[in-house]
């Protein structure tokens, strides 16, 4: 179907960029460091983004693709693996939120299995929804992860073209309604720049 994945690619080098943060943060905090991370921008921004980009997939991409490959168990077993990932992610951000091994190893096994799995599914999971999904069920996925992110768009939206070059910014700015566009040049910008997203950073 040759989607634009401009979006899809946008948001990985988000969540990529927001672990070397992280690990930056956690190798210079004091003594208490989720006392720390625990009011950190960044990290509330980090977890929101990732739960509805991975939530989104579970949900919209793929269940359709699964109905379309049930004959190609070797596709099928890709998408297995894409659920696996997102799921072995999920206890490591509790970990860090319980404190319950060292924020150091947890901050190195995160960005470890993160980039694992972002690469993977760029490698091979985007080719396969290139080729499988409908318009209709991507425009779905599209609607779907914008209406989860919902009120936390003026943060981030910003958030996700911090540090994009200009025509991945136009790919993601069009869509928007021109008064929304405004509001990101006037008022969510400014607002996100002036933030501390994370200690010591």
């Amino acid at each position: 179907m040759n989607y634009d994945m401009t979006p899809m690619y946008a948001m990985h080098n988000a969540l990529r960029r927001e672990v070397e943060h992280l690990a930056k943060a956690t190798a210079r905090m004091g003594d208490d460091p989720r006392r720390v991370l625990a009011a950190a921008v960044g990290w509330e921004l980090f977890k929101k983004a990732l739960h509805v980009h991975h939530t989104t997939e579970d949900d919209a991409l793929w269940p359709p693709m699964r109905e379309a490959l049930a004959s190609r168990p070797g596709d099928l077993a890709l998408l297995e693996a894409m659920e696996a990932e997102h799921a072995a992610i999920d206890p490591i951000i509790e970990a860090v939120d319980k404190g319950t091994d060292p924020i150091g190893d947890l901050a190195d096994a995160l960005a470890t299995a993160l980039n694992v799995h972002l690469e993977h599914e760029e490698r091979e999971a985007l080719p396969l929804i290139d080729a499988t999904v409908t318009p209709e069920q991507w425009q779905n996925f599209g609607r779907l992860h914008g209406s989860r992110i919902g009120p936390d768009a003026p943060r981030l939206f910003p958030w996700i073209l911090d540090g994009v070059d200009e025509k991945t910014a136009a790919v993601l700015l069009a869509p928007l309604p021109e008064p929304v566009r405004g509001a990101f040049e006037s008022e969510w910008r400014p607002a996100y720049e002036a933030l501390t997203r994370w200690p010591a950073c």
